[in-house]
C-alpha cells in the first residue's frame, strides 16, 4: 500500500475540523480572518494546495494568525518547518505555540508541549496569573470591547510564557492561559455575538487546561463549548458536549454549585431547542443539588452562577414554556436577590421580565422592564441582554401603535443606545 504524500499533518487537522476538501478550508480561513479581524486577507484552494504539498512553504503571519487559530494547532504541529530551523532564530510569539497536539473536535487527544529549559523565574506563574485574576474581575464592569483585546493580548503572552517555564510554573501558566481563553470565549459569545470565534477560542481554552490537566475547568470549558450548539437549535451536538463536560466533571472534586451550573447550562441548551419540560426538570435537580450541598468549595474563576442567576434560568425557561405567572414569581426573586456587580444578568433578567408582560397582553409594564433593561445597556453593554429587548420588541409589534411601544422606540433607537450597539 502506497505510503500518504504532501503535508498529511495539515490534511489530517483539516479532515478532523469538518473541511472535506481545500476549497472547504480556504473559504473558512478566508471567512475566520474577517471574524478575527484581519481585513483583506483572502485565501484561495491553490494556497491550501501549496501548503498541503510535499514541501509546503512558511505562511504569511496574517495566514499564520488564521490557520493556527482556526485548526486549534500550532504551525509545526500542522506539517509546516519554520524558517529558522537552521539558523536557530527565535520565532515570534505568534509562531510558538505552547500545545502541539490540538483538538479540532471533541474526542481528538490532546498532546503536551515539550519541556524546554526554564528562562523565566518562578514568579512568572504568579505574575501571569495575577493578570488573569484581575481581567475576570473587570469583565463585569469594563466594556467589552474594550477589556477582549487586553484579554487576548494576554493570552499571547501566556503563549510565549509557557514553553520557557518549568513544574510547577508551567502548570500555573497552563491553568490561568486556560481561562484567559475562556474568559475571551465568554465575551465572544455573550457580550459580542461571535459563536464561531468563541468556539475557536475556547478550543484552544482546553489545550491549555489539558497542558495544566485541570478536570474541572476543561468540564467549565466543555460546557461553555454546548451553548454553541444549544443556541443554534443543535441539541444533539449540545447534548453531546454536556455528557463530555460532566465526565470531566466526575473526574475532580466538582463543588454543590458546579454541579448545579451544569444542570442550568443543559437547561438552557434544552430550552433553546424546544425541549423546555427536559429543561425544568434539570433545574428542579439543580435546585435540589444546590440543597443538598457538599464538602467541595467552588474554584475561584467560577464567578458567573449562584442562586440567583439560577432563578433567572428558572424564570427564562418558565417563560418559554408558557408558564407566565410561574416565570413572573421566578425572575422578580432572582432580581430581588441580585447584587451589586451583576448588572449584565440583571438586564436579561428585565428582558425576561418584559417578555412575561407583552405576553401576558401588557404593554406597558413590558415597555416600562424594557427601558430598564435599556438603562443599564448604555452603561454596560451585554448582546445577550439587547437581544432580550429586540425579543421584547418583536412580541410587541400588535401594540405598536400604542404610545408606550412609541417612547420605547424612542429609547430602543436613541443616540446613546444606537451608538452604544454600533460600537460593538
Amino acid at each position: 500500500m502506497p505510503r500518504p504524500t504532501g503535508n498529511v499533518r495539515l490534511k489530517a487537522a483539516r479532515v478532523a475540523a469538518g473541511f472535506n476538501s481545500q476549497q472547504d478550508l480556504a473559504d473558512a480561513l478566508t471567512e475566520h480572518a474577517k471574524g478575527m479581524g484581519i481585513r483583506g486577507l483572502s485565501i484561495g484552494v491553490r494556497q491550501v494546495r501549496r501548503w498541503e504539498s510535499d514541501n509546503p512553504p512558511w505562511p504569511q503571519p496574517d495566514c499564520q494568525r488564521v490557520l493556527v487559530h482556526l485548526l486549534g494547532q500550532n504551525l509545526e504541529a500542522l506539517g509546516f518547518t519554520p524558517p529558522w530551523g537552521a539558523e536557530g532564530v527565535a520565532p515570534d510569539p505568534i509562531r510558538r505555540r505552547p500545545v502541539t497536539g490540538g483538538a479540532a473536535t471533541l474526542g481528538l487527544a490532546m498532546g503536551s508541549g515539550r519541556a524546554v529549559a526554564a528562562a523565566h523565574p518562578p514568579t512568572a506563574g504568579a505574575d501571569f496569573e495575577a493578570v488573569t485574576r484581575s481581567h475576570r474581575r473587570l469583565y463585569w464592569s469594563v466594556a467589552p470591547t474594550t477589556l477582549h483585546p487586553a484579554v487576548v493580548a494576554h493570552a499571547t503572552l501566556g503563549h510565549a510564557l509557557l514553553p520557557e517555564t518549568s513544574d510547577p510554573t508551567r502548570r500555573t501558566i497552563a491553568v490561568a492561559l486556560a481561562e484567559t481563553y475562556l474568559l475571551a470565549g465568554r465575551i465572544e459569545f455573550f457580550d459580542l455575538s461571535e459563536p464561531t470565534t468563541a468556539h475557536d477560542t475556547l478550543l484552544l481554552a482546553l489545550q491549555a487546561a489539558g497542558e495544566a490537566d485541570d478536570a474541572l475547568l476543561g468540564s467549565a470549558i466543555i460546557a461553555h463549548m454546548a451553548f454553541v450548539p444549544g443556541w443554534a437549535g443543535d441539541q444533539e451536538g449540545a447534548r453531546e458536549r454536556m455528557t463530555a463536560a460532566r465526565t470531566y466533571a466526575r473526574r475532580a472534586p466538582a463543588s454543590a454549585e458546579f454541579l448545579a451550573w451544569l444542570d442550568a447550562v443543559e437547561a438552557e441548551c434544552e430550552t433553546r431547542c424546544g425541549d423546555t419540560r427536559t429543561a425544568l426538570n434539570l433545574i428542579n435537580h439543580a435546585e435540589d443539588v444546590l440543597e443538598a450541598g457538599n464538602e467541595h468549595p467552588s474554584p475561584p474563576w467560577m464567578d458567573w452562577f449562584s442562586p440567583p442567576r439560577l432563578a433567572a434560568f428558572k424564570g427564562n425557561t418558565q417563560l418559554l414554556a408558557g408558564h407566565l405567572p410561574q416565570a413572573r414569581a421566578a425572575l422578580l426573586q432572582a432580581l430581588e436577590a441580585m447584587t451589586p456587580g451583576e448588572e449584565k444578568q440583571r438586564i436579561v433578567v428585565y428582558g425576561d421580565l418584559a417578555a412575561v408582560e407583552a405576553a401576558s397582553g401588557n404593554p406597558e409594564e413590558a415597555c416600562e422592564y424594557a427601558g430598564k433593561a435599556l438603562d443599564q445597556l448604555v452603561l454596560t453593554w451585554y448582546a445577550t441582554g439587547m437581544d432580550r429587548v429586540r425579543e421584547v420588541r418583536r412580541a410587541l409589534t400588535p401594540h405598536q401603535h400604542e404610545r408606550c411601544v412609541r417612547d420605547l422606540d424612542d429609547r430602543l433607537y436613541d443616540w446613546s443606545t444606537t451608538l452604544s450597539a454600533l460600537r460593538r
